[in-house]
């Protein structure tokens, strides 16, 4: 809901902005890209996606394995439970939680790093866009370029394909 309203009022600012420019004598051209798209539907998304995964791959693997490792110690602690002396069943439970504890560490540093890269990765392609994006809109003789998902624009207006296909290059 505050994406639309934020949208549309970026709509309504660069529809007033492009009557500024048309009133000053000028035919105010506006364009839109899609950012999302940018960051899901080019060769260098795709590309980082690819690198992101064959770097965190093994720590995933890592995490499952010791995911698993945790629910068997937990199943046969279960099991054992009712057999166990008080300190043998008092060191098991503290071995499950200390399990527990760096199964969950581990996820959120996995987690925490993954989000770093991923971020790190969607900068390089927005750097890269926002020269795009000038160029084209240079070239084109646009105006305006709203940067975002708007409500509705007609297709000529979008230009999210062209600097996928230069971005692809």
């Amino acid at each position: 809901m505050l994406n639309q309203r934020c949208a549309a009022l970026a709509l309504s600012l660069g529809l007033l902005a492009a009557g500024a420019a048309q009133a000053q004598g000028g035919p105010g051209r506006i364009a839109v890209v899609t950012t999302e798209r940018l960051y899901t539907d080019s060769k260098m998304a795709k590309a980082a996606d690819a690198r992101i995964a064959a770097e965190f791959s093994s720590r995933d693997k890592a995490n499952q394995e010791m995911l698993a490792r945790l629910k068997k110690l937990t199943g046969k602690f279960e099991l054992d439970a009712p057999a166990l002396s008080d300190v043998e069943r008092t060191r098991r439970v503290r071995e499950v939680l200390d399990l527990e504890k760096e199964v969950q560490r581990k996820q959120f540093a996995f987690r925490d790093d993954l989000e770093h890269r991923r971020t790190e990765e969607r900068a390089r392609i927005a750097d890269r866009a926002a020269v795009l994006i000038s160029q084209v809109a240079q070239r084109e003789k646009i105006d305006i370029v709203l940067i975002r998902d708007v409500l509705w624009t007609r297709p000529g207006n979008d230009i999210t394909d062209k600097i996928i296909r230069q971005l692809d290059k």
